[in-house]
């Protein structure tokens, strides 16, 4: 995991995040915690781009199961039933 300390950025600046990047993400540290996690432009569009197509595939397969009837339809009274979840 590529790390950076908060207290880094403030001594250097955004420079220091610059020479880190290099590597890939950084995780900025603070009080001993990974806070938050900082990307290139690259790599954020390409996980907006990979979370589309998990979101469309999960459509297509969801489209795909009501086609050929793999859909129970009912209530979740019932589902609670059939999962035997009540005592």
């Amino acid at each position: 995991m590529n790390t950076l300390a908060a207290q880094e950025i403030k001594r250097k600046g955004i420079s220091a995040v610059d020479e880190q990047l290099k590597d890939g993400p950084v995780h900025i540290i603070k009080n001993n915690k990974p806070i938050y996690v900082v990307l290139s432009e690259e790599r954020y569009k390409e996980l907006l781009v990979a979370e589309d197509e998990a979101y469309y595939a999960r459509v297509r397969t969801s489209l795909d199961d009501l086609k050929v009837g793999r859909v129970k339809r009912g209530t979740a009274k019932d589902l609670i039933k059939e999962l035997k979840l009540e005592d």
